[in-house]
């Protein structure tokens, strides 16, 4: 029992001095350290290679999630109908959009072909709270496509808001798409739209091994 005790506290605090080196470490460091790690694990995983949708999942929310504000992207993505809505309809629209991000980061990350990321030099000032740092992905022979972070310093570290891929905003992207179908359908509309497409998402990575398994 006292060993129990023990090894739980040596992993908590274990965590805590991770999360405050995470929270001390600088906006670039941190987006390199994160994407290093991550494509790291790709590599050497043979299971998430082939595929496998529920590894790369607890791979993003392990390590990808925590350095992102899903609060501030939601509110930035449903734009000048946030304040519209209700206190249960914005945590349903975090939830949600959160879950869409999460499942088209995860979709990226299985088509990882040996894929190198070279990352800018940022140039960070005292007293700097928001701050871009620019990454480009070299694909081989492909285009390479610049990828830039826009974060913002919070009392828990630098959080991610927002993700630019080849000058096009992601929250922006989702801004007019929310505005017209809040539009149509309204508040509670959008909410189901999201719901209904997530749905879909994880039905459709689950159709693969059903099929598995039934041959």
């Amino acid at each position: 029992m006292m060993r129990k005790i023990r090894a739980a506290l040596l992993a908590a605090g274990m965590a805590v001095v991770f999360s405050a080196a995470a929270a001390e470490m600088p906006p670039d460091v941190l987006v390199k350290n994160t994407a290093q790690d991550v494509l790291a694990i790709i590599k050497q995983d043979k299971d998430i290679q082939s595929g496998n949708s529920q590894k790369v999942l607890q791979l993003v929310d392990a390590k990808v999630l925590p350095h992102f504000d899903f609060s501030r992207m939601a509110q930035l993505a449903v734009g000048r109908y946030w304040p519209k809505a209700t206190p249960a309809q914005q945590q349903a629209l975090i939830a949600e959009f959160r879950t869409l991000l999460v499942r088209t980061y995860s979709n990226s990350l299985t088509s990882y072909k040996n894929q190198t990321i070279d990352y800018r030099p940022l140039k960070l000032q005292p007293g700097d709270t928001d701050v871009t740092v620019k990454t480009v992905v070299n694909q081989p022979g492909g285009q390479p496509i610049p990828i830039d972070y826009s974060l913002e310093k919070t009392d828990n570290g630098w959080k991610v808001y927002d993700v630019a891929v080849d000058g096009v905003s992601l929250v922006i992207n989702y801004r007019g798409s929310f505005a017209s179908e809040i539009q149509n359908k309204g508040i509670d509309g959008l909410i189901k739209t999201l719901a209904d497409k997530n749905r879909l998402e994880a039905n459709g990575n689950e159709k693969p091994v059903a099929a598995a398994k039934k041959k």
